[in-house]
């Protein structure tokens, strides 16, 4: 077990996240075991693996919704492990997930705002009573929403009713909605899943586009071309076990990869 006292911050150099010997069981389940990488800042790193390799039960720990069993995780040099998901997103880790979640009974601008909120001051007595600064602040909140709808190529649906788009206009709006929480951090969970060869060509676009912007991603993706066009590195993971790292051609010919993927008949 690595004990390291819960809050203790360390040198961050260029690692926005560590993960550090996570393990995490259910019962007798042994989810991940030991699993240690980090992800630089300003890179697209993507986690890959056949199913059941544990990848969103990481993305579940990072965010705050599990707890690890063992291990320590670091975000930006502080460990963040045991802190709960609001006060991980407003450290700045937002997340998008393998289903898609909306408010489907909101507007597609209204999806954006509820994201933005993690954001706003003023709070619920400044909003009833009309204050300035209050109708300052949704007026703030309401521009940027529509920027981030602009952003992924939204703009024209923002009054749309969510539950009424297309599918991959779906995950773009779920993307915008994690933005909207001003991420320095953002976790994609299979963002291409369901999507066509066009759909996803504009995803990748997008994806370098957040990137470039500022903002490091992780990538939870099962669509290798996806993965594999536009992660500086990725990690591969089996059995909740790391057995790769390293750049997209090393991955490529990495024999426990292609084992994992294709049956050691393939190697």
């Amino acid at each position: 077990m690595v004990a390291k006292p819960q809050g203790q911050a360390r040198t961050v150099m260029d690692k926005i996240l560590e993960i550090d010997h996570v393990t995490k069981s259910f019962g007798g389940l042994v989810a991940l075991t030991r699993v240690s990488f980090s992800v630089a800042q300003g890179q697209i790193r993507s986690l890959i693996g056949p199913n059941g390799a544990g990848k969103t039960t990481l993305y579940n720990i990072v965010t705050g919704i599990h707890p690890v069993t063992e291990g320590a995780v670091w975000f930006l040099g502080e460990r963040i492990d045991g802190l709960k998901p609001h006060i991980i997103a407003k450290k700045g880790i937002a997340r998008t997930f393998q289903n898609v979640e909306l408010f489907e009974n909101m507007s597609v601008i209204e999806n954006v705002m509820m994201g933005r909120h993690v954001r706003t001051k003023t709070g619920l007595l400044g909003g009833a009573f009309g204050l300035p600064a209050a109708r300052a602040e949704a007026r703030a909140v309401l521009d940027r929403s529509m920027e981030l709808l602009d952003f992924v190529g939204l703009k024209e649906r923002a009054h749309d009713d969510s539950s009424g788009l297309p599918f991959g206009l779906q995950r773009y709006l779920e993307i915008a909605r994690a933005l909207a929480t001003e991420p320095k951090l953002l976790l994609l969970d299979e963002p291409a899943s369901g999507l066509d060869p066009t759909e996803s060509r504009t995803l990748c676009d997008l994806i370098l586009r957040i990137r470039n912007s500022g903002v490091t991603v992780l990538l939870v993706e099962h669509n290798m071309e996806v993965a594999m066009e536009i992660s500086d590195e990725l990690v591969v993971l089996n059995y909740g076990t790391k057995i790769a790292e390293g750049k997209p051609r090393q991955i490529q010919n990495h024999p426990g990869v292609i084992s994992a993927y294709l049956g050691d008949e393939a190697i």
